[in-house]
């Protein structure tokens, strides 16, 4: 039998915009965050009714390998390698908290080891950046890697000298958008580097 459960989440706004600790009342402004904090709800409800331990686990969002290819990291560096634009949703301005996978494995093992039932944990990267300066950092660091392994233009559908800030395109943002979007230095040249493999 379980002794006791763990949930997880991909980020964080369920709180809405202000600053926020575990205490912090959700406050969720889409459709996909509620459903995140609907779980939460769940989850304590059960806990509640039926005497059941868990703990609730909120973290920023992830990054690491086999990240969703549609996600902005795995994204731009596709675009990038076939010579295609790199979609930027309103002005790029939208700012996210990045967590690498494995700490956020590695928080999530804490919990499950030393918590004490009914706790929740947030999380978090402490790695927030503007999603422009992913993309351009992304472009910076995917155009370095190729000039200094020339053996990685192999997989270029594009000229090297084509990898540059004009790749860029904004677009409006979708309907109901929630911003999901992000990443750090690390993950970048990790992506890049398996991506180019």
């Amino acid at each position: 039998a379980v002794a006791k459960i763990a949930t997880g989440r991909k980020n964080l706004q369920t709180y809405g915009e202000k600053m926020f600790t575990e205490s912090t009342p959700l406050d969720p402004r889409s459709p996909y965050s509620a459903s995140k904090t609907a779980s939460d709800m769940i989850v304590m409800a059960y806990g509640e009714t039926y005497k059941f331990p868990f703990n609730i686990t909120r973290c920023s969002n992830n990054y690491g390998p086999y990240h969703f290819p549609e996600k902005l990291i795995p994204l731009i560096i596709k675009n990038i390698l076939a010579g295609k634009k790199l979609p930027v949703y309103g002005k790029g301005d939208n700012v996210r908290d990045w967590l690498y996978v494995m700490d956020h494995c590695k928080g999530i093992d804490m919990v499950i080891s030393n918590a004490k039932a009914h706790e929740i944990y947030n999380i978090g990267g402490f790695n927030e950046e503007q999603n422009i300066n992913i993309v351009k950092l992304t472009i910076d660091t995917i155009a370095r890697i190729m000039k200094e392994e020339p053996k990685y233009q192999a997989v270029l559908s594009t000229d090297l000298a084509n990898i540059n800030y004009d790749l860029i395109t904004y677009v409006q943002d979708r309907l109901g958008h929630d911003a999901r979007y992000g990443a750090t230095r690390c993950v970048v040249k990790s992506y890049a580097m398996l991506m180019t493999a």
